[in-house]
């Protein structure tokens, strides 16, 4: 069955409508995921969650296995993948509570090398001019604007490692970059969802002004949690009510990214890491 992956905290799955049926903990080649799955259906769809930062919120930003939780939920079928994250606003419009759909992302971050499931003698390069799902996007605004919600369509996402938020002279140069919002861990998300040809977009959950806005109290791991939990009902809602509108059959764009990405040939692929790479090269082999 082609499923659906929701990515968020680990209430997101508390949602009316969700018919839990199983927890399953998930092997990978590249060790744990950050928690066992919940799978269930929604609308008569079948939907896996993983809470990215592990149930208790346990895990820091550069502790998230990335390469793990997509490759896991790419194992159980996702082809679809809503992530939903907490950011800090560097616009004055967009306020805590506020929601914005990001299409595009600036990469800060430091360990890249586990940004990507290839190498160790199979090589790719996925387009990734267009990081976000545009028909995934569309149904996350529409779902958005149905249950009354504030939300901005578009825009940048600069993501920086943590775990520390940023110093000011950090915030206002992301300002002057003309960036977003910006955050800690969904860039990873968005290029590993790339290489395992699952569509992915994002509910971007404002929480705060990051520490650039003069009128406003720095950001602080309280204010976080605290506007993130007033937002977490909306989220709820928006993800459970865009399930309904996303297709059966994965025939958009993004599920054969690899079709023109693969740089080895076949013949060529070591057999340790072809079969790491299964759930994602299986139909390639």
């Amino acid at each position: 069955m082609n499923a659906i992956g929701m990515i968020g905290g680990s209430g997101l799955y508390e949602m009316d409508g969700f018919e839990r049926t199983e927890e399953r903990k998930v092997e990978t080649p590249y060790g744990d995921p950050s928690d066992r799955l919940v799978g269930g259906t929604i609308a008569g769809r079948q939907v896996w969650f993983l809470p990215r930062h592990g149930r208790g919120h346990r895990l820091l930003p550069h502790e998230i296995n990335h390469r793990a939780n997509i490759w896991a939920l790419r194992s159980l079928g996702v082809r679809w993948l809503i992530c939903v994250t907490a950011v800090g606003s560097l616009k004055e419009a967009y306020a805590p509570r506020h929601i914005v759909l990001p299409d595009q992302y600036f990469d800060r971050t430091s360990r890249r090398e586990y940004h990507t499931f290839f190498g160790n003698g199979i090589a790719a390069h996925v387009g990734f001019g267009d990081p976000v799902s545009h028909a995934l996007r569309a149904i996350l605004l529409e779902s958005s604007r149905a249950e009354g919600s504030t939300v901005y369509d578009g825009g940048t996402y600069v993501n920086m490692d943590g775990p520390a938020f940023s110093t000011r002279a950090e915030s206002e140069a992301n300002r002057k970059m003309g960036f977003d919002v910006v955050g800690m861990t969904n860039l990873p998300e968005a290029k590993l969802a790339r290489e395992a040809e699952i569509a992915l977009a994002t509910l971007c959950m404002v929480t705060d002004y990051d520490c650039w806005h003069e009128e406003e109290e720095d950001v602080s791991a309280q204010t976080v949690m605290g506007n993130l939990m007033a937002n977490a009902a909306s989220a709820q809602k928006i993800v459970a009510r865009a399930v309904a509108s996303i297709p059966d059959q994965p025939d958009w764009p993004e599920h054969d990214s690899l079709a023109t990405a693969l740089m080895t040939p076949k013949e060529h692929w070591p057999e340790t890491t072809a079969a790491d790479l299964r759930p994602l090269l299986e139909k390639y082999m």
